[in-house]
């Protein structure tokens, strides 16, 4: 499971976060993220999955 989410926070990164984290604040920061550019989406992506 923790591939197939990795894979998803890198191609797109609120569902990869909706997917591990759960709805949140996390997904809607990183839709944010995501919209104000791809990179920032990603990076928070995985560092809310993975660093947490």
């Amino acid at each position: 499971m923790g591939i197939l989410v990795l894979i998803l926070t890198v191609v797109l990164p609120p569902l990869g976060v909706a997917i591990g984290r759960g709805n949140g604040t996390d997904i809607i920061i990183n839709l944010v993220l995501t919209l104000l550019g791809w990179v920032p989406g990603v990076i928070h992506g995985i560092w809310v999955n993975y660093a947490r």
